[in-house]
Order: structure tokens, then sequence, then C-alpha cells
């Protein structure tokens, strides 16, 4: 009859079951081995990054060679062991890109089709380095050529909220041929707007359906209130709960303590 393990003494079972587990080892460090090899082959490098996607401030060729040494070494891992995430990340940090999406295409080429920002305001002053896009989030690009563009400014965390009330506030003051052009929220929850030619409005505090309702009552009674003060509009500050201080350049209205805005009710 046969001798099973278990006739076998303690110390030769012992040896038997490391050595099954030596050579389990020893196969799947081979295996890995050999498969990290494989995916390192370069006939499995990247021979191609196709770069398409709706741009107008970058093309492929910009956008290549300033990440010419980055994307090299990301590369580098071949094809297979690419780490797309980390070129995602490379794509997205070049001024302008706001998403890029990243694919692998059989047998050695990647896509990456890129979503630029599109610029709806400047953040913070015309001319600097902060844009706001069309979602309300701030980001950091080289001012080219953008003019007429408005101006936004506040706490970055709610550059969404500052750009979801220019919108009807500009439609607002469009109604009587005004111009918004900067919007302001400030530390305390106030706003401020500046129309073209200067003159600075004061909105106050409030939800942004109440400061609408305040600056659409405004200009309700700014046709007649300018008929009877004709010169052009320098300051008008809209937080009293009946009313709202008005200057006018050239004309004085009633002022009811010293150093009180003129009030016009």
């Amino acid at each position: 009859m046969a001798a099973t393990d278990l006739d076998l003494p303690l110390d030769v079972r012992l040896m038997a079951v490391a050595t099954r587990a030596l050579v389990a080892l020893f196969a799947a460090l081979a295996v890995g081995v050999i498969g990290l090899w494989a995916v390192r082959h370069p006939a499995w490098s990247v021979q191609s990054v196709l770069v398409q996607g709706d741009v107008a401030h970058q093309n492929a060729v910009s956008i290549r060679s300033q990440l010419a040494a980055p994307l090299r070494n990301a590369l580098a891992s071949g094809f297979l062991a690419l780490d797309l995430r980390q070129v995602q990340r490379l794509f997205e940090s070049v001024p302008w890109v706001r998403k890029a999406v990243v694919q692998r295409e059989f047998p050695n080429r990647l896509r990456v089709t890129i979503e630029e920002h599109q610029p709806v305001a400047w953040w913070g002053g015309a001319g600097g380095g902060h844009l706001v896009n069309h979602l309300g989030e701030v980001f950091e690009a080289t001012p080219d050529e953008l003019e007429g563009l408005p101006e936004l400014s506040g706490p970055e965390h709610q550059s969404a909220q500052v750009w979801a009330l220019f919108q009807p506030l500009k439609a607002e003051f469009a109604r009587h041929q005004l111009v918004l052009l900067k919007l302001q929220l400030n530390e305390r929850g106030g706003w401020r707007a500046e129309l073209e030619g200067g003159a600075v409005v004061e909105l106050g505090r409030g939800t942004p359906e109440a400061l609408q309702a305040r600056v659409a009552r405004f200009i309700g009674s700014l046709g007649q209130i300018q008929q009877r003060y004709p010169g052009p509009l320098q300051y008008a500050d809209l937080r009293y709960p009946n009313g709202y201080a008005l200057r006018v350049r050239g004309v004085t209205t009633l002022v009811e303590a010293p150093n009180t805005p003129p009030k016009t009710r």
C-alpha cells in the first residue's frame, strides 16, 4: 500500500509543504517579471498622442511643447502600464484647459480630448491672470486679446454665486440703457455694482431675488427721477427700506443730515 502524507514523519511533511510554497512563490514571481517585461517592451510603447477638442486659446502643437518633458516621463512606463490619471492631470495643468479625457487606442496611441475654459468675465480686475468661465469657476490663464469682459470680484469660493447674480442684474440695468461693468461681493455679504460711465450702485445684502427686486424698483423709477434731475448718474444707494439715495452730477438733492447721502424717495 502506498504511503500517504500522514504516514510520513512530521519533518518530511513540513519540508514538502515548504517546497510546494517556494515553487508557487517562484512561479508567481516569474509570471510577474515576465508580465512587467511584456508591458514595458518597446513593442508596447506609446507611438503617438492625438490631441483634439474645440479649442481657441491652445492647439495640439502648443500643448505638446508645454508638456514635452513631463509627458515624456509619464509615457516611459509604456502603453499598458501608463497611468491615465497622471496624463490627465498633466493636460489639465495647461493654461485654458478645463478638462481632459485620456483614452488608450490599441495598439500604441493615446487620444486626448480637451475642453477649454469659456471666459465670461475677469476675476479681481481686468488684465489680471484670473478669469471666470461660463460655469462660474475661477481659473488662471495668461490673458490674450480679451476685450469687453465685465469684472467680478469677491471670495473665490463664491465666484459661481457672483456670476449667477451678474446675469439677471445686467438685464435689469439694460432696460434703462445702463451697462453693468463690475459686480463686487464683499466679505460681509454686501454687493456693489459699477456701471458704464463710472456710476456706483450700492445694492446691500440679501437674497438674489431680493437684490433683483431692489434693482428693478430702482430702474422702474429712474426715468422719472432723471426727468427732474437730468445730469449723469454718479451714485445710488439702494440699501434704504423705502427708497434710495441718489447723487446726480451737478445737482444736489435734499440732505437729511450732515454727511448723509442725498436721498430721493
